[in-house]
C-alpha cells in the first residue's frame, strides 16, 4: 500500500532542468515552526503523548493538503533595528539562541520571534508571560483576537504586541529540535527550524488560520500508521520529526529531548543513475525516490507515492477542529 509522501508531479522535470544548468536555485526564506505538545489521557485513560497538527488548505502553493505543524515565514521585524522596539524577552538569550541554531545572534532572535509569533497566529497559543517565570493562561477574547488579526496583516509588530500587553517572550519554553531546507528544484524554498514546546495550562489549541481546513490533537505513532497507510499526507521532515518525537513518553520528555537533538540542516540531494533519477535525504533512507521515465519507482506516475489518493478526512478517532479560521496568515 502507498504511503502519504508528498511528491508533486513536477519534481522530475524539475530535478532534471536543475541538473541541466536551466535552473537556478532560489534563495531559501526563514521560517519557523512549532510542535504543541502535551500529555493526553487518551480515550481508555493509557496516556501518551499528543501533538498538534493542521491540514493545509487544498488552494495553497505549497504542500496544498499536507498535515504540518503551526508555523511560517521570519518577519523581518522579528529581529528589531536599533531604531525599533526591543523585543521582550525571558529564558536563553540570544547568544545562546545563536550557538544552538548555527547562526548569528539577531537571526537566532529573529527565528524564535517567529515561533511564538507564527504559533500564536495560526494555533491561538502563546508561549509568553508577564514575567520570567509565568505564562498567559488565557488567550480568549475579542481584544486578543483583534491583536492577533494585526499581527497575521502585519499591522503590528510582534515587539509592539508583547509591549502593548506588557508581556515577555518565554524562550525557555521552546527547544529546538531539527532544521530542513527545501530542495534547491523547488519554486518555494524555506530554511526551516523545527521546535517542541507544552500547551501552557490553561490555553487551548484552535484553527486560527485560513491556511488550513482541519486541525488535530494525535499521537505521533496514531499519525505516523495513518501516513502509512497513505491517509495523511505528509513531507518529510514532517514524518522524521514524529518518528523522533514518538521516543517521548511525555511533554516534559519531549522537551528535555530537545536538548540533544541534532541541528544539522537536512537537504535532499539529487543524482542521476543511467536514465534514473534518485533523490534522497541524507540520512534519512525511508525517502529515497528512484525516478524512471514513466515516474516514481520506474513504473507508476507521481500519485504511487499516496499523495493524490490521500484520504482529505484523515484517520478517524484523533481530536479534531475543522474550522476554517480567520485571517490568512504567511504561507510557509
Amino acid at each position: 500500500m502507498p504511503n502519504g509522501q508528498w511528491y508533486p508531479p513536477e519534481w522530475p522535470d524539475r530535478i532534471r532542468a536543475l541538473a541541466a544548468g536551466e535552473l537556478t536555485p532560489v534563495t531559501p526564506r526563514r521560517a519557523a515552526t512549532v510542535m504543541l505538545v502535551r500529555d493526553d489521557p487518551g480515550a481508555e485513560g493509557t496516556g501518551g503523548l499528543a501533538v498538534h497538527m493542521l491540514r493545509r488548505q487544498a488552494s495553497m502553493a505549497f504542500a496544498a493538503g499536507a498535515y504540518v505543524y503551526p508555523g511560517g515565514g521570519v518577519d523581518p521585524r522579528d529581529a528589531p533595528g536599533p531604531d525599533d522596539r526591543p523585543v521582550g524577552w525571558a529564558g536563553p538569550g540570544r547568544d545562546v539562541w545563536a550557538r544552538r541554531l548555527g547562526v548569528d545572534a539577531a537571526s537566532a532572535q529573529a527565528v524564535v520571534c517567529a515561533a511564538v509569533r507564527e504559533t500564536y497566529e495560526e494555533a491561538g497559543v502563546l508561549l509568553a508571560g508577564e514575567s520570567p517565570t509565568t505564562v498567559v493562561t488565557d488567550t480568549t477574547g475579542d481584544d486578543w483576537e483583534a491583536d492577533r488579526a494585526a499581527l497575521v496583516e502585519r499591522k503590528l509588530s510582534f515587539a509592539e504586541f508583547l509591549h502593548r500587553r506588557k508581556l515577555v517572550l518565554r524562550s525557555d519554553l521552546l527547544g529546538a529540535w531539527a532544521r530542513w531546507i527545501t530542495p534547491e528544484f523547488e519554486p518555494r524554498r524555506y530554511d526551516t527550524w523545527f521546535f517542541v514546546a507544552t500547551l501552557p495550562a490553561g490555553q487551548r489549541t484552535r484553527n486560527a488560520s485560513t491556511e488550513a481546513d482541519r486541525t488535530v490533537w494525535i499521537a505521533p505513532a496514531d499519525a505516523l500508521d495513518a501516513y502509512e497507510k497513505g491517509e495523511l499526507l505528509m513531507m518529510p521532515p514532517t514524518v522524521s520529526t514524529l518518528r523522533q518525537l514518538g521516543r517521548s513518553a511525555t511533554a516534559a520528555e519531549a522537551l528535555a529531548a530537545a536538548e540533544t537533538c541534532d541541528m544539522t540542516p537536512v537537504l535532499a540531494k539529487a543524482r542521476l543513475e543511467g536514465d534514473e533519477l534518485v533523490l534522497s535525504w541524507p540520512g534519512h533512507d525511508e525517502f529515497t525516490k528512484r525516478v524512471g521515465p514513466a515516474g516514481p519507482g520506474g513504473g507508476a506516475g507521481a500519485g504511487s507515492d499516496g499523495g493524490p489518493g490521500a484520504d482529505p478526512g484523515g484517520p478517524a478517532g484523533v481530536d479534531a477542529d475543522v474550522d476554517a479560521g480567520h485571517s490568512e496568515g504567511e504561507s510557509r
